[in-house]
């Protein structure tokens, strides 16, 4: 048996000596439900009997996509798949706004790429039933897995290390989908790497997590690894948090929480709530809230811990953290208790020489980039330049990683890709530098904006941009123009509630541009605003910024 699933069975079986009382509460604000895992965990064997027995049935090595959101139905059907010998996708979820029927395309296009002849529904996309008989995809009703009279499966299917434990959707165009395979030697690797880093206790620890589960974070963060560990989690769904932000200040509160995580954007949000409320919470209680998946903005980060400063909020809870669905989620965590370490770097070096040169206090022309910590245990972080030498200290290159939770390979429409060299090196496709051991990240390689004979990162330009009055923050795109026989150059695009009045976004425009120059010392070809919810994003959340080039790109002719 993989060590993954006898550590999950150490925890979750009812009649193993090491069996955890920790468990997931649901359902909160309004119908708060508290189920152990060890009941989790018969529901699964009730779940595994079920989906071996019905037609089409699930057998060993059998790819089984799930569609659903309520974190207390999903629980003890991946695991059910688990037992059964298949492996988990969780499918990316239609908005409110999506073509239903081009998200169907998509979704047949993704089941044909995994291999998958069956789908588990659940709400809030039960009405989706009629969709997927039309395009003839076998489904059964999460709600189906869980009768009491069902026979259980007696055992669990023998796995290995090599089998496949997880095929996690990446956040590319729909269009061409691909996946990463994760084994279950990937997700024991990553899982217990993490556990260590983070020094997770299942008898004092309480998670608090909004993440969705179609995200690596959320699926093998703040799902996967407390049902395997026995560690207590309170676990609510995306749009909860949405609605209402304060709510994961509620029930950090309320639960005692002391590890939770997001994208850098929910921090800003949060911050914003906290300080224009009047209601209390208690915050001092959390020790570790992880920072990443996207970009992380120290100001951003600043601004969290000075909101939750008057609600006891530790300074130093923050972790800043670097990591990927190809190592299954954490690519290195700084360490926690220290709070957030910036880097400031003379921009001048960085951008013409490629050197992260620590800048003075007195210089001016300086970028700071989080610090995201050592690799963790089992993983090796290499820093090499375009040609694959081997760069030293401090020397800005492309970023690469190897080791025992990187994924060997991808699945695409096209079949199934290496994802490592013969050296078993995976390249990121992000650019950075390591200093005193931590990773630090520069920016993706294929978003760079050469001008000059300079590299400027967007994230500079987008943080510029960010900060000017009416710009919804973490709604600012930073893209590459094509200019042909003339020099490179880039247009910023960013969302505004007062876009459509032409005075304000003229004077929008030039705010932004007169910020991005004192920035980065360069003027942008164009500065489009657009309505909220313009910017194309990827399911995750997460802007996609070679849709944003297509998108702008009726604003941009001559």
């Amino acid at each position: 048996m993989s060590r993954f699933v006898d550590t999950l069975l150490a925890h979750c079986a009812p009649d193993s000596p090491t069996r955890s009382d920790r468990g997931i509460t649901t359902g909160e604000p309004m119908q708060p439900r508290r189920l152990p895992w060890t009941q989790v965990h018969e529901k699964a064997l009730r779940a595994a009997g079920t989906l071996m027995s019905a037609a089409p049935g699930v057998h060993p090595g059998d790819a089984v996509a799930v569609l659903a959101g309520d974190p207390a139905l999903i629980a003890p059907a991946v695991q059910g798949i688990w037992l059964a010998g298949g492996s988990v996708t969780m499918l990316h979820q239609p908005t409110p706004r999506a073509d239903l029927a081009a998200w169907a395309a998509d979704t047949v296009r993704v089941l044909g790429m995994i291999g998958a002849k069956l789908v588990l529904l659940g709400p809030p996309f039960d009405g989706l039933a009629p969709v997927l008989d039309q395009r003839g995809i076998g489904y059964l009703m999460l709600a189906d897995l869980d009768d009491p009279a069902a026979g259980p499966l007696p055992a669990p299917v023998p796995m290995g290390e090599d089998d496949t434990a997880l095929l996690q959707l990446t956040s590319g165009s729909s269009a061409t989908p691909k996946a990463v395979r994760i084994t279950h030697g990937n997700l024991y690797a990553n899982m217990t790497a993490m556990v260590q880093v983070a020094d997770l206790d299942p008898a004092g620890d309480v998670l608090i997590s909004w993440l969705p589960l179609f995200h690596d974070m959320g699926m093998v963060g703040f799902l996967t690894l407390p049902m395997a560990l026995g560690l207590e989690l309170v676990k609510v769904t995306p749009a909860d948090f949405l609605s209402r932000p304060l709510l994961w200040a509620e029930l950090i509160s309320r639960y005692r929480g002391t590890v939770t995580a997001a994208p850098n954007f929910a921090y800003a949000l949060l911050a914003r709530r906290l300080a224009g409320t009047d209601a209390h919470f208690d915050l001092s209680t959390l020790r570790f809230a992880l920072n990443g998946a996207e970009p992380i903005e120290p100001a951003a980060v600043q601004a969290f811990t000075t909101a939750g400063a008057r609600f006891g909020l530790p300074e130093r809870c923050v972790v800043c953290a670097y990591g990927m669905a190809e190592t299954v989620l954490a690519v290195s965590f700084a360490p926690h208790g220290i709070g957030m370490q910036v880097d400031t770097v003379d921009a001048d070096a960085l951008e013409a020489r490629r050197r992260a040169v620590p800048a003075g206090p007195a210089e001016r022309h300086v970028r700071a980039f989080p610090r995201l910590g050592p690799p963790l245990p089992g993983l090796e972080v290499q820093v090499v330049a375009e040609d694959g030498r081997a760069l030293g200290e401090r020397e800005v290159g492309r970023i690469r990683l190897r080791g025992e939770s990187v994924t060997r390979e991808y699945l695409t429409v096209e079949g199934a890709r290496p994802a490592q060299d013969p050296d078993g090196w995976l390249d990121t496709g992000d650019e950075g530098y390591l200093a005193d051991g931590d990773v630090v990240i520069c920016g993706r390689r294929k978003d760079v904006i050469i001008m000059g004979g300079r590299n400027v990162y967007p994230t500079d330009i987008e943080r510029a941009a960010g900060l000017v009055d009416g710009v919804r923050p973490g709604n600012v795109v930073a893209v590459r123009i094509d200019a042909g026989a003339r020099r490179e150059s880039f247009a910023v695009a960013v969302e505004s509630h007062r876009a459509g009045d032409d005075e304000a976004e003229r004077t929008l425009r030039k705010e932004i541009t007169s910020r991005v120059v004192d920035a980065v010392g360069l003027r942008p070809g164009a500065v489009v605003v657009l309505p909220p919810a313009a910017l194309p994003k990827t399911p995750s959340g997460k802007l996609r910024r070679a849709a944003v080039r297509d998108r702008i790109a009726e604003y941009l002719k001559p």
